[in-house]
């Protein structure tokens, strides 16, 4: 993995715990299971040891997954620009939906964010229909979402 990964303050520490967490806990804890199952004797039928092997195979991908998301990461400030540039990666988004006669809040976030609500907010990706609609538009502008469930009329209420 070596394209660019735009994270938020807080998502990149999110992920610098996480990695410590695979690091410090998770990895000594099945290095000491893979330890006790060696201990048992033949490990040609020893399903302790396989699936200890098998979780330490998956830990270790996700630590690589996760250092390669931080060596290439953008970070971004949240909300840190003015409401006159319009939405970017970042913007807190107030967005009506006329035919639902509906209010949804969002944060436009990268990909590895997304996917989250915080009681307030929705995290969408900025790669996603809503999120690549809403980038650039201005508050009051009224944009059009392409999704897989067909266009939907959106109108921009406020940005910050």
């Amino acid at each position: 993995m070596n394209e660019k990964v735009i994270l938020t303050r807080q998502g990149y520490a999110d992920l610098e715990k996480k990695l410590d967490e695979l690091k410090l806990v998770k990895r000594p804890e099945i290095v000491e299971r893979i330890k006790e199952a060696r201990a048992q004797g033949d490990l040609s039928e020893n399903a302790e040891y396989e699936a200890a092997r098998n979780e330490q195979s998956l830990i270790e991908g996700e630590i690589a997954e996760i250092e390669a998301k931080l060596k290439n990461a953008t970070i971004i400030d949240d909300g840190a620009h003015a409401a006159s540039e319009g939405v970017i990666t970042g913007s807190k988004v107030t967005v009506y939906y006329p035919s639902l006669d509906r209010t949804d809040k969002y944060v436009i976030v990268g990909t590895t964010e997304s996917g989250t609500h915080d009681g307030e907010y929705y995290r969408i990706s900025n790669e996603s229909p809503v999120g690549r609609a809403l980038l650039y538009a201005k508050e009051g502008d009224t944009v059009e979402i392409h999704a897989p469930g067909g266009v939907k009329q959106a109108k921009i209420v406020s940005i910050e």
